[in-house]
């Protein structure tokens, strides 16, 4: 049985692929195959009718994407096995029908026996991936497997996949395609005989280089366009058209910046009479709430917003439906007779009516579309899952015309980082919610899905926490994809005004700190549409042989400057603070907001938990890292900025190269032949120098003339020079250990120095501070308050072993006598204060 495939101008896809195998790497008998795509990639295939897939897969689109060169397989005999060996694995097999005494393949740069896959293994230590939704999740909820293992391997079984088949001009099938070559549609197949298909990966503890790998294998993750990496508004709730607007306009008009409007279904006609089912499905618009949809979608663009509306198509096209009678005349099916036209995605008249009813939607002003399907896994063809198929066909068709190709729908297995963005589901609004999303997100890298939207403050049911949801804003803005969401109690809108303060202004700030972080947020954007960079990361990616990095399941990386520990439990009344646990490696790191400095020289790394205000998140930058922010927090201009900040940190030279682009979406697909202008920027700790350099490649991308806010964050204060001259617009920020200069209006094709002749230098943590303001907020004794700040201030850091045991005799609220003694979060607080370098 073959699906359908839209009719549209992008039907040649993907683009570029290459299925087949080298043939100097592919080792084959009458049943089975063996081929080497790297040095530590392997599939390996049975067939009992000797037929094996050569065709592009749902997941795989590419089989040759290693040089000649860089391959170095060994192939011999050995005891009647065959061997075949490179500098990553090596594999021993008998050619007979896969066992575990038959086949083996060994991960090279391991230590132990566990090192070694035999067919069939249990992947007990491999170090999962993502699931298809977090639905329902009320905490924790199983992973599938990912491309890494602490024990160097992971096998990926691709058996089930359908096949792509590109069709020629002729329209039958062209075996074994290559399929970046000619004209012709590609169709969705069953494939014609059963095989085992395997994947091995092999990469050791190299988990980076395994999912750049599996991006060569499957396709790389496509350029997102700007405005999907602001802020989102989202709620379920029955919205008109004149409410929605004003709420738009409020959040203007209090300088809330959103980019994106998502209406959820009731935007479509839901009251349906019985005899039609449920008014879960729906394509005609509710005339009572938005009586003119297409001025409602152009006064939204009008205010800088970009917009997708919700579709659940499990139940067709009915008779209600404004699009029925075309969609009926199309099918072949009589209108009069109110039969319901199928859901069927193997139907290809179907899928082009379908895509019509879409389209005529678009041109009222849709931007994009909400695919919340949920309703299984089976459609007519075996083995295809209708998730998947409405994934690819909406991404294809986003793209059609030279749009820019954008989806949102829910994640369906290996290889869907190619229909970004992920919708991750219904959540719980809970605190076990919030607890795994950090590390939720994080794992999603280990399968190559980087762009992951959350229902940020939870979805459902639950009960209302304010603190809770400052907290998931703070995860949000620290997330690939920021985009609030609830339910539509009337109770649980997520608007800052409805919170007190201080929650209100935390969520303000953390929205506004979002927007700003657009520049950075771009340019990770383009290194993961590149080079198969992920904006998150866990910590063992890049800290694979120390334990500690895989302890800290809630800490990632976000982009190649910022380290992100979300706060995900609720506060300790007695320090008025919540707590983090922090791993960070050796060298030199400052929390980002509030300049202060924590060092370590041990090859192992610092341990700690860090204590947090409900206005502050853990945010931490790498000595010599560089963030470029835009000025505007406040508005959702989606332009590339006129005004710049840049916070610079002390302690090693950095360097960062802003990217930006025009904005337009190449016409044939392909990301890296839009007009692009990067800006290098270079910081020289020695010389206390940062160097801004003059915008290269495509001109008139940037702003003829832009200013910037340069702040060195975590330094002692100093005089700086800006081109050689004094600067006349500096100053210093003693609570942020700030040092910032304002650099007027000045021509993107020059060049910009700024130095200190006395040095950068990283200055002292102010520790008599920051303990007087703990001791100031702990909700213990004054008299004990009183002790412990006096012995900490007389001897320092070598009376803490000591905190544990002081104790003050007083009295309770009863008036009963008592004894007191710090507790262990005020001695936890003390501790991250008193060990910061």
């Amino acid at each position: 049985m073959t699906a359908a495939t839209h009719n549209n101008p992008r039907k040649v896809f993907p683009r570029g692929a290459h299925p087949l195998m080298r043939p100097e790497f592919v080792v084959q008998g009458d049943r089975w195959r063996i081929a080497l795509l790297s040095d530590a990639l392997v599939r390996v295939e049975w067939s009992e009718t000797g037929v094996f897939e050569d065709h592009c897969t749902q997941m795989v689109l590419n089989r040759d994407f290693k040089k000649p060169e860089d391959i170095h397989m060994r192939r011999y005999e050995q005891d009647g096995r065959l061997i075949i060996d490179t500098p990553a694995i090596h594999l021993s097999y008998d050619r007979l029908p896969f066992t575990k005494e038959g086949l083996q393949i060994t991960a090279k740069g391991m230590s132990g026996f566990c090192d070694t896959w035999h067919y069939g293994d249990d992947q007990h230590a491999n170090l999962m991936g993502t699931a298809r939704t977090l639905d329902g999740a009320d905490g924790p909820t199983d992973l599938e497997i990912g491309l890494n293992s602490t024990d160097g391997w992971a096998v990926i079984d691709d058996s089930a996949s359908n096949i792509l088949v590109k069709k020629p001009s002729g329209g039958n099938s062209q075996d074994n395609a290559d399929m970046s070559v000619g004209e012709g549609n590609v169709s969705v197949e069953t494939r014609s005989e059963p095989e085992l298909d395997l994947y091995f990966f092999g990469y050791g503890h190299h988990y980076r280089e395994a999912v750049q790998d599996f991006y060569q294998l499957s396709g790389p993750t496509p350029l997102l366009p700007r405005f999907a990496l602001g802020n989102w508004w989202s709620r379920y709730y029955r919205y008109d058209a004149d409410e929605y607007l004003a709420l738009m306009d409020r959040f203007s008009s209090e300088g809330i910046p959103f980019t994106t409007s998502v209406i959820d279904m009731d935007w479509h006609i839901t009251d349906v009479e019985p005899r039609f089912g449920s008014g879960w499905t729906g394509y005609t618009w509710n005339k009572e709430l938005f009586p003119d949809p297409q001025g409602f979608l152009h006064a939204l663009h009008e205010r800088g917003l970009h917009t997708t509306l919700n579709v659940h198509p499990r139940d067709g096209v009915r008779a209600f439906e404004d699009a029925y009678k075309k969609m009926t005349t199309t099918l072949g099916i009589d209108p009069k007779s109110g039969e319901a036209v199928e859901f069927d995605l193997t139907n290809p008249k179907f899928v082009d009516a379908y895509f019509d009813m879409h389209h005529d939607l678009e041109r009222e002003g849709v931007d994009f579309w909400w695919i919340d399907w949920q309703q299984g896994g089976v459609t007519k063809q075996i083995g295809l899952d209708p998730l998947w198929m409405l994934n690819h066909l909406h991404y294809l068709d986003s793209a059609r015309d030279g749009r820019w190709p954008l989806t949102f729908s829910r994640y369906a297995g290996p290889g869907s980082h190619r229909y970004p963005i992920g919708f991750s589901g219904d959540t719980v609004v809970s605190w076990n919610s919030l607890k795994f999303q950090p590390y939720f997100t994080a794992t999603a890298s280990n399968i190559g899905f980087g762009w992951w939207s959350h229902d940020i403050g939870g979805h459902l049911s639950g009960l209302r926490d304010e603190e809770l949801e400052a907290r998931w804003y703070q995860l949000g803005a620290f997330s690939p994809i920021n985009r609030l969401h609830s339910s539509n109690s009337p109770f649980n809108g997520k608007e800052p005004w409805n919170f007190h303060e201080p929650v209100r202004s935390a969520m303000i700030d953390v929205l506004r700190l979002r927007q700003a972080l657009i520049p950075y947020l771009y340019t990770m954007n383009w290194h993961n549409a590149q080079d198969g960079i992920e904006l998150i990361e866990p910590m063992y990616w890049e800290h694979p042989e120390i334990g500690h990095a895989y302890d800290v399941r809630n800490e990632y990386t976000f982009g190649s400057e910022l380290i992100v520990a979300p706060i995900t439990e609720p506060v300790d009344r007695e320090v008025m603070r919540a707590k983090t646990k922090v791993w960070l490696p050796q060298g030199t790191w400052f929390d980002c907001l509030t300049g202060r400095s924590y060092a370590t020289d041990s090859s192992d790394g610092m341990n700690f938990f860090a204590w947090r205000t409900i206005d502050q998140i853990p945010v931490f930058a790498k000595a010599g890292g560089i963030v470029p922010m835009q000025s505007d927090r406040s508005s959702n201009d989606m332009h590339n900025p006129a005004a710049m900040d840049l916070l610079v940190f002390p302690g090693a030279d950095g360097d960062f190269t802003l990217i930006e682009d025009d904005g337009h979406y190449s016409a044939d697909g392909d990301a890296s032949a839009m007009k692009v202008a990067e800006t290098p920027i270079h910081f020289d700790h020695a010389q206390g120098t940062l160097t801004i350099g003059k915008v290269q490649g495509e001109q008139g991308i940037v702003p003829a003339q832009r200013s910037w806010k340069v702040t060195f964050r975590g330094v002692q204060p100093s005089e700086l020079t800006v081109n050689g001259q004094r600067a006349a617009h500096a100053s210093y920020d003693a609570q942020t250990l700030s040092l910032t200069v304002e650099i007027p209006a000045t021509s993107s094709d020059s060049t910009i120095t700024v130095a200190s002749s006395a040095g950068i230098e990283i200055a002292g943590n102010p520790l008599e501070e920051d303990l007087f303001k703990l001791f100031m907020d702990a909700q213990i004794p004054y008299e004990l308050k009183e002790n412990a700040y006096r012995e900490l201030h007389e001897h320092g850091i070598k009376v803490l072993p000591a905190l544990a045991t002081m104790e003050y005799v007083g009295h309770d609220r009863q008036g009963q006598r008592q004894t007191y003694h710090l507790s262990d979060a005020v001695i936890s607080a003390v501790e991250e204060i008193m060990f910061r370098s």
